[in-house]
């Protein structure tokens, strides 16, 4: 199986508010840099929609090291919040929706087509990888604000 390093990070200006996010996916020399951008939405949405956008480029089952600074997303998995959820029809241990449950749903479908490892790294620190992310999530929030003065 094919061994793939993906790294991810969402950004929010205001929460709700425009967002971006980034991803950086690495196989054997090979990088590729992806980025999009949100009006109306929330850090944790742009987060999961990094992990998603980057797992959906891989066009064969590979194993992934997913590095993310985002609790939600890593102990969603980790700690497994979604199987409890995914078990639950889709509801919290309180009985409440699950927020963003649509893209969980994408989430845990495409963790079934790869062996996907969650690693949580420390946010806005010294790993040039997540920093570099986060430049591609801020950047394409400007690039958005530009577009709408425009």
């Amino acid at each position: 199986m094919k061994k793939v390093i993906i790294y991810t990070d969402g950004a929010c200006s205001g929460n709700p508010g425009p967002g971006g996010w980034g991803a950086i996916l690495m196989f054997e020399e090979n990088k590729k840099e992806i980025s999009g951008a949100k009006n109306n939405t929330t850090n944790n949405i742009m987060e999961l929609t990094a992990v998603i956008e980057a797992l959906k480029l891989l066009k064969f089952e590979c194993e992934v090291d997913l590095y993310s600074d985002s609790s939600y997303v890593v102990n969603g998995f980790l700690q497994g919040w979604i199987y409890n959820w995914k078990n639950n029809n889709w509801k919290t241990a309180s009985k409440a929706p699950v927020k963003n449950k649509e893209l969980w749903e994408e989430l845990y479908l495409l963790t079934k087509k790869h062996k996907v490892n969650f690693i949580k790294v420390k946010g806005h620190s010294d790993n040039k990888f997540n920093n570099r992310c986060d430049y591609l999530a801020t950047s394409a929030i400007k690039t958005l604000k530009l577009r709408r003065e425009n």
